[in-house]
């Protein structure tokens, strides 16, 4: 960090002068506080000379007061608008609150003033980063919180009303896919995992809700190929016997050991690298349809992707759970 100087003052007054140099040997010294102390008693002799605030900015940059800084600091431009050391003191009290566009500005003022200052070239250019990396960071912290990923479904819901022939039975399943997944995208985003789950759209005025509920646990179920058999044998049964509409199953990638439908080849090639994620399956009996939400680490923050739509046909996790109506 630059320290204090530069300019002297025009008015006389060895009083001032000889405290501006006290103050400066203090700031070498790290005596920051006194040193500040000791500069606003040089100001009360000079209210008008720009190098004791551009000084006390300083200062009190060093002590992290950056109100006082920047209060100081604009002083300085006022008071002298030619002069690049106070756009300098400026810049980089905003860069230390973290305004990165308000200290781009500012040091861009200091090199208008001063085109040859390599230094602040240098901080530009790294403000510049700094600057899209927080716009990035905030963008990613959006993402995270403002889930709403149904733009993302405006084909399968165009699909579903086509496929149900009743608005209202195509609006309900609809709500309940989109209300599934992002539900999982939260739970991803908060612990970096869901858990594998069937969730079931049951019928409020014919299932016994006492005994069949509406999430069915399939934590075992990728396990092997027995458990994998044995797994969707129980959720075709419990379809039928909880008079489910539809259902939506949610399984992280990692949790898969059986069917790894990542590892196909030829027609059966996986098209998402090596991504983490889940896996989103709809079942109906007059639609399915699957999906894979990606997952990457940005910002130091788990951040889903958007859900890419796969090929049931030949990316299935679990087979057919309801019977196919056919209208």
């Amino acid at each position: 960090m630059a320290e204090p100087g530069g300019a002297t003052s025009t008015n006389g007054g060895g009083g001032a002068s000889s405290l501006k140099d006290q103050g400066n040997e203090l700031f070498k010294a790290g005596n920051y506080l006194k040193a500040a102390a000791t500069y606003t008693q040089a100001i009360k002799l000079e209210p008008n000379n720009p190098t004791l605030y551009s000084n006390r900015a300083a200062a009190f940059l060093h002590l992290v007061k950056l109100n006082k800084a920047l209060a100081d600091a604009e002083m300085t431009v006022s008071l002298n608008p030619q002069w690049e050391k106070g756009y300098f003191r400026k810049g980089s009290v905003l860069e230390a609150m973290e305004r990165y566009d308000d200290a781009i500005s500012a040091f861009q003022e200091a090199l208008k003033h001063n085109p040859q200052n390599l230094e602040v070239s240098k901080k530009i250019k790294r403000l510049n980063q700094l600057a899209r990396e927080k716009k990035r960071a905030v963008e990613v912290e959006n993402l995270r919180s403002n889930i709403d990923i149904s733009k993302h479904f405006e084909s399968f819901k165009s699909e579903l009303n086509e496929k149900c022939g009743d608005k209202d039975r195509s609006e309900e399943m609809f709500s309940f896919v989109i209300e599934v997944i992002e539900a999982a995208i939260k739970s991803w985003h908060e612990t970096s995992t869901v858990l594998p789950r069937v969730n079931f759209l049951l019928d409020k005025d014919k299932t016994d809700t006492t005994v069949y509920a509406p999430v069915v646990k399939i934590d075992q179920a990728f396990k092997s190929p027995d458990t994998h058999a044995e797994c969707y044998t129980y959720l075709r049964k419990y379809a039928v016997d909880s008079n489910a509409k539809a259902a939506c199953m949610v399984a992280p990638k990692s949790d898969i050991s059986y069917p790894q439908v990542w590892k196909g080849q030829g027609s059966r090639k996986w098209k998402l690298s090596q991504s983490d994620g889940f896996f989103v399956q709809f079942e109906s009996s007059v639609l399915r349809k699957q999906w894979f939400v990606p997952s990457s680490s940005e910002k130091g923050r788990t951040l889903c992707k958007n859900p890419e739509l796969l090929d049931i046909s030949v990316h299935e996790v679990v087979p057919r759970i309801f019977v196919e109506t056919l209208l």
